[in-house]
């Protein structure tokens, strides 16, 4: 771990209040983590008993809408920015539900449900090559096992089957 101000290697230090963190000597301050921030997305149609997923440029796996919050942007901007910029479609209602860290991306990950307008959506070419309705079960198969978006993909469909949104 480097300072983010001035580059220089930080050393882990203990404060009796937040335990051990990072310290740089140079700038003599302490250098909390930092992570990214983004939000993903389990979209419902209005009937809700269908998900829409989306698979990236050249992945296999489908996985759930996302993308980062840039800066000045709350959470929920991003939701319906994001939304409608990978199918041009509105989201009509949504609902925040998780938040997860996924290290592998250092990114703190806030999942809402949405619900979509209905309507034909159009696939953003830049980021996406295939966007699809789903059945519960089949988008749980189609998910990648074990992953992030599982996890959120899972407790998104109980909340609808409770009734939640």
């Amino acid at each position: 771990m480097f300072c983010t101000e001035c580059g220089e290697k930080l050393k882990l230090v203990f404060r009796a209040d937040e335990g051990l963190v990072p310290f740089c000597e140079k700038c003599n301050e302490y250098r909390f983590a930092q992570a990214y921030t983004a939000v993903s997305m389990v979209a419902f149609n209005r009937a809700k008993d269908r998900v829409l997923l989306a698979k990236n440029k050249g992945e296999n796996d489908f996985v759930l809408f996302a993308g980062y919050i840039k800066k000045g942007e709350t959470a929920e901007k991003t939701v319906s920015r994001e939304f409608k910029e990978e199918t041009k479609l509105n989201v009509v209602k949504f609902k925040y539900t998780y938040s997860r860290y996924v290290e592998s991306k250092n990114v703190l990950m806030f999942n809402y449900i949405i619900i979509a307008e209905n309507g034909d959506f159009t696939i953003n070419n830049s980021e996406l090559d295939e966007i699809k309705w789903f059945t519960f079960d089949e988008a749980l198969e189609a998910i990648r096992p074990e992953s992030c978006a599982e996890y959120f993909l899972k407790n998104a469909i109980q909340e609808i089957q409770r009734g939640v949104l």
